[in-house]
């Protein structure tokens, strides 16, 4: 034995009780927890890339509760700029999924993907949701479904407000502008 070399007197029978399981939506919200400040850090420094001055005036979110974050869909950079601010997950359109670049970072981010022309899958969605609000994630929805030019408003999509009230999680408006 060297000083080099650690030792253990421990062994795989020293744990006494096994490690409880952690649901894949809680594990996949303390990923993106732990990824928060990297992402922040990101979309703040594109931002800049792009010299887009970012002014916020919100509170910060409770870091133990999942919350619904509402906000209306200027251009793509409503995501960098939330993103910048408070770590988000997103509810996307399908077909992101499949775009270069972007869909892998969307994937990978833990986006949860709604299929607008098939209504049969929208229970499925919104209980997903439901269930990511519940494990504390904070997700991110524009309920108008798309971007919209100047003062035009689309109509507001309301499965994702179903999907707060059925987590009891907040929901939170947000506007850009």
């Amino acid at each position: 034995m060297t000083a080099w070399l650690p030792v253990s007197p421990c062994t795989p029978r020293c744990a006494t009780s096994p490690t409880p399981p952690v649901s894949p939506a809680r594990a996949a919200a303390r990923a993106i927890k732990s990824l928060g400040p990297i992402v922040r850090r990101d979309a703040a420094g594109l931002l800049r890339a792009l010299d887009v001055r970012l002014t916020s005036t919100v509170d910060r979110l409770s870091a133990d509760r999942g919350t619904l974050v509402v906000a209306n869909h200027v251009s793509w950079l409503d995501i960098p700029a939330l993103l910048a601010v408070e770590p988000l997950r997103l509810l996307a359109k399908r077909e992101v999924a499949d775009w270069p670049l972007i869909g892998g970072m969307a994937r990978r981010s833990g986006t949860i993907f709604i299929e607008r022309d098939n209504i049969r899958s929208l229970p499925v969605t919104v209980a997903r949701l439901a269930h990511v609000l519940r494990s504390g994630c904070s997700v991110l929805v524009f309920p108008e479904g798309t971007t919209w030019c100047g003062r035009e408003m689309g109509v507001f999509r309301r499965a994702a407000f179903q999907a707060a009230l059925d987590a009891d999680a907040p929901v939170r408006p947000v506007t850009i502008s």
